[in-house]
């Protein structure tokens, strides 16, 4: 793969000589373009050192290769690491005052954005603005970490990690569907929720929210805004979304029915407990000297995939719902079957159907799912990494999802 690596002028360019690495280590071609500010922070030297390649940032240098032109028309992926207030600011602008800048208006490759600055820069009505019109022309721009910054100063603004860019960078370049969802937002629920007995204990499911964070991950790269309802989660959250964090089947109710009212897709991928205790102790439940056995007593909770359903159906809305069904199979029937019922029960457009178990699933890597079709096509089968398997499954919602304004 090819990768444009531009460098914005912030005190975290150092940390992209990392991400260079990663790039180079995994057998992708890199050219960087760092930018005059940039080369005040990290010499020429290095970036020609890591990369294998000369370096320049002047569009005078080898003109008669159009570097600014042919730099953009040949990349894969683009990556601006850091991405200064500044740089963000004249990507929105769509000025071409150097050899980055040119290369970003010129390219058609996926354009992924590391912002590092400030946190009142970040914060700034200009900055928001300008990720915003970049979001929305598919650009992915992804949330600063929080942490220390320049001086004593602590807050949003610190540059993700170079792994983490690096895992964002491969995501968003090996989505099928990049830019399909540009102008659309999509909300996903991801993780296990956890119905509390006492104030140590719970009840939960085996859940890790791999399968969500992917298809976050493959949402962001194909151009969408992507709002991330997590509850418990073994993985981090997908850097660019708009994350929620929940704990409980009522707390996930809330925020799904809520922010499902201005999205056009919504994603149950999240395992929610069918059952709650009736009731929660405030003190920590003990063993008995006499040996009685506590007694449990459950409840059902919201459906929310129904009720999310009834809520769109009432507001004639043109939105497109998933569900997601972990299935085992019993004696009424295989997981099939039950995936079929529960597709026609609750109404929902698309169903994800699992096969599940202690071994297979949840907490894997990989994984096999059928896409069961409210409007009648075919059960489609797919299986492989969690990735691919996210990227199967947005190449089927943007294939039905109801066209836009």
């Amino acid at each position: 793969m090819r990768i444009v690596l531009g460098v914005g002028g912030g005190i975290a360019a150092y940390k992209v000589a990392s991400l260079l690495r990663l790039f180079t280590e995994a057998g992708h071609g890199v050219t960087v373009i760092p930018t005059e500010a940039a080369q005040r922070f990290v010499g020429t030297a290095t970036w020609e050192a890591l990369s294998g390649n000369p370096v320049s940032n002047n569009v005078f240098d080898a003109v008669d290769q159009v570097r600014h032109v042919r730099l953009g028309q040949e990349a894969d992926l683009v990556v601006i690491a850091p991405a200064t207030a500044d740089l963000l600011a004249r990507s929105a602008a769509g000025m071409a005052d150097d050899l980055l800048t040119g290369t970003l208006l010129v390219t058609r490759a996926p354009v992924l954005f590391a912002p590092a600055m400030h946190t009142e820069m970040w914060q700034h009505p200009a900055t928001v603005a300008n990720v915003a019109t970049l979001r929305g022309r598919g650009a992915v721009v992804l949330d600063p970490a929080v942490g220390r910054l320049t001086g004593t100063d602590t807050g949003p603004g610190r540059l993700p990690e170079p792994a983490d860019i690096f895992h964002a960078a491969l995501h968003l370049s090996a989505a099928p569907a990049n830019g399909t969802l540009a102008g659309r937002t999509v909300t996903i629920t991801a993780g296990g929720t956890r119905e509390p007995l006492d104030p140590v204990r719970f009840l939960g499911n085996r859940s890790s929210g791999k399968q969500g964070v992917a298809l976050a991950q493959a949402a962001l790269a194909a151009g969408a805004t992507v709002r991330f309802i997590a509850a418990h989660i073994e993985v981090p959250p997908p850097p660019g979304a708009e994350l929620t964090v929940v704990e409980t089947a009522e707390e996930l109710r809330k925020a799904t029915l809520e922010l499902a009212q201005t999205s056009d897709a919504l994603i149950m991928a999240a395992a929610v407990a069918d059952f709650r205790p009736a009731s929660v102790s405030e003190t920590k439940v003990k063993k008995r000297d006499d040996g009685e056995e506590p007694v449990i007593t459950l409840i059902r909770n919201p459906d929310i995939l129904r009720e999310a359903v009834q809520q769109r159906d009432a507001a004639r809305a043109p939105q497109l719902i998933i569900g997601f069904a972990a299935e085992t199979g019993d004696e009424s029937g295989d997981p099939l079957a039950h995936g079929l019922q529960k597709l026609k029960r609750k109404g929902c457009d698309l169903l994800v159907l699992n096969t599940v178990g202690r071994s297979l699933v949840f907490g894997q890597d990989s994984t096999e799912v059928t896409i069961l079709d409210a409007h009648g096509a075919e059960p489609e089968t797919v299986s492989g990494s969690k990735s691919d398997v996210a990227g199967a499954i947005l190449a089927r919602i943007v294939a039905v999802l109801p066209a836009g304004d």
